[in-house]
């Protein structure tokens, strides 16, 4: 039985005079750049459109340089795992934590998924630039001090993953070194005056940097202070990041040294389960759930239905519909979902849109968080429980795990569930095609209400949570199916209100998202033998909005992009590409907005400014 629940089709079955089987019209758009004719005769610096950090005008007080490596020849093998122990007597008093992930590559390569954990926690995912002949570098740079509980501990491991191949085609080895920065307390500066620095500058900066000698860190008097949660606050937190959780417990491979420590979901059936034990001393819970997609499923935004695939007789696997959802469960029962942003990697569509500035999220993809602190009474009874992470729809594959966020109390915490309606998505799906033509709507929707009462030390809280969700999704396929265009509109609203037993507001958290993409391909015979010119176009948005009472965050990036590409195979041999990203950031610190323009691989225009955009 399909977790898509309604089912409605309307088909108009294709008319074959023989059957035959055709060469699939759907070509998996994920291609590989030639190098041969870059017109970049430098390094070049690739990035991702962010906000700064704003520690990023302030020298840290101690870096801790965690781990470098050489990715060649690592796929099929075990991640890169060192133990990080600080030296005898070093100290280093520090309120905010950022990992910074730097990488370079030269030569040929595809785009590669990577991960890295501390003890089994995923605390960055990203992907890799694909690289070119005369070398490229970029810089990730995320706060991470809502892992705060792994970072005081006097010993932890870090584990880096990143499969990649190298042979006579494929060159680029990929040179990764992972660090901690830690600042005594975060740049009081407003937003609009954090430029980017000047970008070889800033290489040279890091590099200077963190080639010294790095001291190691030990925190005590920092950890006092978190136990107690008292005046820790990291950058930029809204509920229910706003104080460092006390513990955190990975929802994860356990054997994750030797094979990686995400869960590989191969199909709709595939539940990965993970059984935990919760401290009865808990009064919140958050689930922090990491996602990534891959082979079949890279573009499962873009996929037709299986019925095409069959009538058409076409040998693609990338089918299965476009409609994907990931479900997170405690002993089976359904208790939260999250629609993914769709990131497209470095190779997706047109690889030549992603130099040097990539797509969103591509180099620190985003995380979601589900709030368990309603279901609480599920868990608190000193038993084991399964947290199951599965994909409705999926096909292989996907790479999940997820990160359970704990808040301890210093007494037993007892806690019940009032109210619970978490239903599956509602589905409807339309498909209507004559022969390689036609057309694939989908579209479902959600409403869940839970409520559920905490009684600790701080007194009788209830936690209510409304979720509704809409998704919509269009495909259509026209001249033989060589002409694509995909229009997909995905947006939630999250509320959640903390009352004590007086009915008086303690906390609430209203988040607002919407991720619309637009994909238009178009493929024609090319002047060579073997070859063709696509025409690709790509609209998204990342819109998020979280509204915390006094505090509250909003983003909005958004990503224009058209070219034109000479393919043969996957294999990318010219073309022209214009990317135009804007970044509008705000807070109650104030505003942050950049506007990039770049024509083919040169950024031609660069403006950054203070000005709120409505």
């Amino acid at each position: 039985m399909k977790l898509a629940g309604i089912f409605t089709a309307i088909i108009i079955l294709p008319l074959f005079i023989t059957i035959t089987v055709q060469s699939s019209p759907y070509t998996p758009p994920h291609f590989i750049k030639s190098t041969t004719n870059h017109s970049n005769t430098t390094t070049q610096h690739f990035f991702e459109l962010t906000h700064p950090l704003p520690t990023d005008t302030t020298p840290p007080s101690c870096s801790v340089s965690l781990l470098n490596h050489s990715f060649a020849n690592t796929y099929n093998k075990p991640p890169v795992t060192v133990i990080h122990s600080p030296e005898p007597n070093s100290t280093c008093h520090w309120s905010v934590a950022v990992l910074e992930f730097r990488a370079e590559c030269k030569g040929e390569q595809y785009d590669r998924i990577a991960g890295v954990w501390i003890d089994g926690v995923e605390v960055l995912r990203t992907s890799t630039a694909q690289p070119n002949e005369n070398g490229i570098f970029w810089i990730v740079r995320k706060d991470v001090t809502r892992y705060a509980s792994l970072i005081l501990k006097p010993n932890f491991t870090v584990t880096v993953m990143l499969e990649n191949l190298v042979n006579d085609e494929f060159t680029g080895v990929y040179h990764v070194n992972v660090s901690l920065l830690f600042y005594a307390k975060p740049d009081t500066l407003p937003l609009s005056s954090i430029v980017p620095e000047d970008l070889q500058a800033r290489k040279l900066n890091r590099l200077n940097r963190l080639n010294r000698k790095l001291i190691s860190v030990k925190h005590d008097e920092i950890g006092d202070e978190l136990g107690q949660n008292r005046g820790f606050r990291s950058l930029k937190s809204l509920y229910p990041y706003d104080k460092p959780a006390d513990l955190i417990v990975p929802v994860s491979v356990s054997g994750g040294f030797k094979e990686g420590f995400w869960f590989r979901i191969e199909d709709e059936h595939d539940v990965k389960m993970k059984n935990v034990e919760i401290s009865n001393k808990a009064y919140k819970a958050v689930l922090e759930l990491y996602v990534s997609f891959h082979g079949n499923d890279e573009f499962w935004y873009m996929n037709p239905s299986d019925l095409y695939m069959e009538s058409n007789n076409l040998t693609t696997g990338r089918g299965h519909g476009a409609y994907r959802e990931v479900l997170v469960t405690i002993d089976g029962k359904l208790v939260g979902s999250v629609v993914p942003f769709p990131v497209i990697f470095t190779g997706g569509i047109n690889p030549l849109f992603w130099e040097p500035v990539v797509s969103i999220g591509a180099f620190n993809l985003p995380s979601y968080d589900i709030d368990f602190t309603p279901f609480l009474g599920l868990l608190l009874d000193n038993k084991s429980h399964s947290i199951g992470i599965r994909v409705a729809d999926g096909i292989s594959f996907w790479l999940v795990d997820a990160n359970l966020h704990l808040w301890l109390d210093d007494s037993n915490v007892q806690a019940w569930i009032v109210k619970s309606n978490v239903p599956s998505m509602e589905i409807e799906r339309e498909d209507e095609f004559v022969r390689l033509d036609g057309e694939f709507k989908i579209k479902g929707e959600r409403n869940s209400e839970v409520t559920g009462m905490v009684h600790s030390s701080k007194g009788n809280m209830q936690i209510r949570f409304t979720e509704t969700m809409k998704f919509k999704n269009k495909i259509k396929f026209k001249e033989e199916g060589s002409k694509k265009i995909v229009d997909q509109r995905y947006k939630r609203k999250t509320k959640i209100k903390i009352t004590n037993e007086s009915d008086q507001l303690i906390e609430s958290l209203e988040v607002k998202v919407k991720y619309p993409i637009k994909i238009s391909t178009d493929t024609k015979p090319g002047l060579d033998a073997n070859t063709s010119l696509m025409t690709t176009k790509v609209e998204q948005e990342r819109s998020e909005r979280f509204n915390g009472g006094k505090d509250y965050m909003e983003l909005r990036h958004k990503q224009n992009c058209t070219g034109l590409m000479v393919v043969k195979g996957h294999s990318v041999l010219s073309g022209s590409a214009e990317n135009q990203q804007s970044y509008n950031y705000n807070d109650d610190s104030g505003c942050y907005s950049r506007m990039v323009d770049v024509v083919d691989g040169a950024v031609v225009g660069d403006n950054t400014s203070s000005i709120c955009v409505d």
